[in-house]
């Protein structure tokens, strides 16, 4: 005798099996995305070593190492909610946060790589904005590290990545954006810096590109807030 599945199982195993497929999908997505940075990082590779285009300097390095750790929590955040959210529109932007930034992950690996520098500093974040004394960003504000730092601004905390992950439904997608955007708005500084004060061109470039992505996704993620009702969270 053939025996019964309730449908509540089946439901069940169906959603796994979507999920585990979701989830693999979005692995290869992201290994892609590595991959094609690491390779652009490499092709950047000859404007660097010619004699027009200076060594990179203290900001080149510090700034690759700490914004490649800046980027994997956003990649971390939007993983989480592009495989668990229902919300089109949070899947959508998390997905474009996702692929952009671990490209770029793999870009700046790739030219530490080149530059025979590590992965991360051991020292802490943000002590190569110490170099440059009464730097400005793009916003006008100074923007200069007294020394190396224990953590970064926008950066969320261990509990905030815990609430995020027990969140669903909306409470999901509003605590995301509330996330995603402080973290854009903490790591702006350091791409401006970046921007104006790096040696190498390739890494001006990139920050400048960083900065005006990131600027958008701010403005975006504050209408999709505004829409759920929901307001920024202060600075950290």
């Amino acid at each position: 005798m053939a025996t019964e599945v309730e449908p509540g199982a089946a439901e069940s195993g169906l959603g796994a099996q979507v999920r585990r497929q979701r989830t693999a999908l979005l692995v290869l997505g992201v290994l892609g995305a590595i991959l094609i940075g690491v390779a652009i990082g490499a092709l950047i590779r000859l404007p660097l070593d010619g004699s027009s285009e200076p060594d990179p300097g203290a900001v080149d390095v510090g700034f690759t190492q700490d914004m490649s750790a800046h980027h994997a929590q956003a990649v971390e955040m939007a993983g989480v909610v592009l495989v668990r959210s229902t919300d089109t529109d949070v899947r959508r932007l998390a997905y474009d946060i996702m692929t952009t930034q671990q490209n770029q992950v793999g870009r700046m690996q790739g030219w530490l790589q080149l530059w025979g520098k590590p992965a991360q500093s051991v020292d802490g974040y943000m002590g190569w904005m110490s170099g440059q004394p009464g730097g400005h960003g793009h916003s006008g504000a100074t923007q200069t590290a007294s020394g190396p730092m224990p953590t970064m601004p926008g950066m969320a905390t261990p509990a905030d990545l815990a609430a995020l992950r027990q969140a669903t439904g909306p409470q999901l997608d509003t605590l995301f954006l509330q996330l995603m955007l402080r973290h854009h708005q903490g790591g702006l500084p350091m791409i401006q810096y970046a921007a104006e004060h790096a040696e190498t061109t390739a890494v001006r470039t990139l920050a400048d590109t960083m900065d005006k992505t990131q600027r958008g996704e701010s403005d975006l993620i504050t209408t999709m807030l505004t829409a759920r009702g929901a307001t920024p969270l202060p600075p950290n």
